[in-house]
């Protein structure tokens, strides 16, 4: 049972997006250029990625670049794919990226491969983020996407949802709501951390 004085989950997530977007704003500017690559070092010892679809994400802000990341991954052997907003209200779709492929803006400030891009169904997905506890659960922006994303996918098949963060990005608790996805890992450029590993 709630209690009557319980404060709502979305009042506690705006205060602690508003909190760690500070801290990671501060983190991205001191940090960025030297945790980028070592993001990618990490992710291609970590996930295996040989034969396997791997869908990232063009950074927004002050998230934590995956590009140099996607650019490694492609080089031992897997397929590369962005997402897609298809609709309010959807799940993502994903297409298949290139380096130098032209990509086309989208809402939310986003860009993704245009329609000319075969579509691809990613087995690993990497996952932006604002904050992440030690239990998995994750953070975003709260329109909600990847959490409908992932829970498609694990519906229709194996999927492994990595988190992508700074170490800095990490809270004691992310509150949560009924369709929250919890992740299978959070890899940053220091530690990977696998709350259901394969």
């Amino acid at each position: 049972m709630t209690s009557p004085n319980a404060v709502p989950a979305a009042e506690l997530k705006a205060k602690l997006r508003r909190v760690v977007m500070a801290r990671r704003r501060e983190t991205h500017i001191a940090r960025n250029a030297q945790a980028a690559p070592e993001l990618a070092k990490r992710l291609v010892t970590e996930i295996a990625p040989h034969g396997k679809t791997i869908a990232g994400y063009r950074p927004l802000g002050e998230e934590l670049d995956c590009r140099p990341a996607l650019e490694a991954l492609r080089a031992v052997g897997a397929t590369v794919a962005l997402p897609v907003v298809a609709g309010q209200g959807q799940v993502l779709i994903f297409r298949n990226w290139l380096p130098g492929d032209t990509l086309e803006p989208g809402p939310f400030g986003t860009f993704h491969p245009t329609t000319r891009a075969a579509l691809a169904a990613p087995s690993i997905l990497l996952l932006p983020l604002i904050a992440f506890d030690g239990t998995g659960q994750r953070l975003g922006y709260g329109a909600g996407y990847y959490d409908r994303t992932i829970s498609a996918l694990r519906q229709s098949g194996q999927i492994l949802a990595v988190g992508i963060a700074y170490d800095e990005q990490e809270v004691e608790t992310v509150p949560t709501d009924p369709h929250d996805q919890r992740m299978d890992a959070v890899i940053t450029d220091r530690r990977t951390l696998w709350f259901n590993k394969p």
